[in-house]
């Protein structure tokens, strides 16, 4: 029976990421999930309570595969600014995926403070992973030029997202310079 619920949270975890990937935020409803799955609709909300808990299980799920991604991007840089790029360039490659996709798909407004402060707490361990590179450049503050770093990649993913004038590559392009300039001086 445990193995039974394990399947069946993962088909509904899967089935919204499709579904948020696909047509954002107005898609992912309880009975397109249940449709997706052939469940029940009342059987869908055995599994979750909203769909703020939805997100917030995918994020569960899903961030630490990114971080461990970017983690290990970062383990094959063999200096600090390849470690900053790795970081960069990471990031913006899995803006495509669609398990990232999913997750922007639903702004952090209707989310409930629970699963905000989660997204909050695995985008800091994020940020964290880039303190030490930032330290070895010699960055009196490496704590603040991680933040300020992040926010130049959550601009570029931003960008990628929105279907920007520029293609994905030109964005990436343009931030890992943007980073590398910014991270010497």
């Amino acid at each position: 029976m445990a193995e039974h619920r394990t399947m069946q949270r993962a088909a509904l975890l899967d089935a919204a990421r499709s579904l948020l990937s696909e047509g954002g935020t107005e898609a992912l409803t309880f009975p397109a999930l249940a449709e997706r799955t052939g469940l029940a609709r009342s059987s869908v909300y055995e599994y979750f309570r909203s769909r703020a808990a939805v997100v917030e299980e995918l994020c569960e799920v899903d961030f630490p595969v990114w971080a461990a991604e970017v983690s290990l991007a970062m383990e094959r840089a063999g200096t600090p600014e390849g470690k900053v790029e790795a970081y960069v360039r990471r990031q913006l490659a899995l803006v495509g995926d669609r398990r990232h996709r999913a997750v922007v798909a639903i702004s952090a407004s209707e989310l409930d403070a629970g699963a905000r402060e989660k997204i909050r707490a695995a985008h800091g361990g994020l940020v964290a992973m880039i303190v030490e590179a930032l330290a070895e450049l010699g960055h009196a503050e490496p704590r603040l030029a991680a933040m300020l770093l992040q926010g130049v990649v959550d601009a570029a993913v931003r960008r990628i997202e929105l279907g920007a004038a520029e293609e994905p590559e030109t964005i990436t392009e343009a931030a890992v310079a943007m980073a590398l300039r910014g991270v010497r001086g």
